[in-house]
């Protein structure tokens, strides 16, 4: 009788093998979606690029999203002003609100000066890997004037990409009313991936940017463990942990999105959740592909 649960984990990944391997879409086999360890919370979904979905878990119901709204601030930012791999970007100088808003004792911020400029670079590198709102927002107005132009623009670019499930109200992700899926996500993050600048900027573990004081650190804790390679954290207590991810297993990109892990909870502890549930996912998947 112990022989039974070997034979059905490895009667699920032969099946999870063969759809990765066969390009298959649409339906999952429940075998292959069983093999995969899911979260028993929240909602996830996992993609392999090229050839589809491997499993969704979770009823797909909007749920807010925290800081993973910064993808598509950058993606927008990055659409509207291209830069090339190597390239910097033009200067921004740091307004009045973005230095008021370091001092906030109830968001994630970088502490930067009014007057000083940053290229548009180091401003998405501020904003991705330490995850300031401030400079989300300061993007936001470099970009359209006021972030509520700004929202509009992410909006009609999540009508693109056929992010139907979505809605965005700030370029911070700050406001629990930025609702998304883990599908809608997963959209999102084979774009985002798709921009070589966005794609380098977030699989950086740690940086320095002129200006600011000791070593930025990403807040995805994952990056260089299992063929991590980005993307973006987010937490919030109404949100709970959620984590946007992309590992490389073999010659291909996996994708995957975990959302609302631990919501009620102190964000720390959603973050926690949403880290560990993620591992889980990319290790599983690295035993198969």
């Amino acid at each position: 009788m112990r022989a039974l649960p070997y034979l059905a984990a490895l009667t699920a990944g032969v099946a999870l093998l063969g759809l990765i391997l066969t390009g298959q879409r649409g339906a999952v086999p429940a075998a292959a979606d069983e093999a995969l360890p899911w979260p028993r919370e929240g909602q996830a979904a996992v993609e392999v690029e090229g050839r589809g979905l491997l499993g969704v878990r979770g009823a797909q119901t909007p749920v807010p999203i925290a800081s993973l709204t910064k993808v598509m601030t950058a993606y927008v930012i990055l659409k509207e002003h291209p830069l090339r791999t190597g390239q910097n970007g033009p200067l921004i100088t740091i307004d009045t609100l973005a230095e008021q808003e370091s001092s906030s004792h109830d968001e994630s911020t970088v502490y930067v000066i009014q007057g000083r400029s940053y290229t548009q670079r180091q401003l998405l590198q501020l904003m991705l890997i330490p995850s300031g709102n401030n400079i989300a927002r300061l993007l936001a107005r470099w970009d359209a004037g006021s972030q509520k132009a700004f929202v509009g623009k992410m909006n009609r670019a999540a009508a693109e990409l056929g992010m139907t499930d979505t809605v965005y109200t700030g370029a911070s992700g700050y406001e629990d009313t930025t609702r998304s899926t883990a599908v809608d996500q997963l959209k999102l993050a084979r774009a985002a991936m798709g921009n070589a600048v966005l794609r380098a900027i977030v699989a950086t573990r740690e940086t320095t940017v002129p200006g600011i004081v000791g070593k930025i650190l990403n807040t995805n804790t994952l990056l260089g463990t299992s063929g991590v390679i980005g993307l973006k954290t987010g937490s919030s207590t109404a949100a709970g942990g959620n984590l946007m991810w992309a590992a490389r297993s073999g010659r291909r990109l996996v994708l995957g999105v975990v959302l609302h892990q631990r919501a009620g909870s102190p964000p720390a502890q959603g973050l926690r959740a949403a880290l560990d549930s993620s591992e889980r996912l990319v290790a599983a998947i690295q035993r198969v592909v």
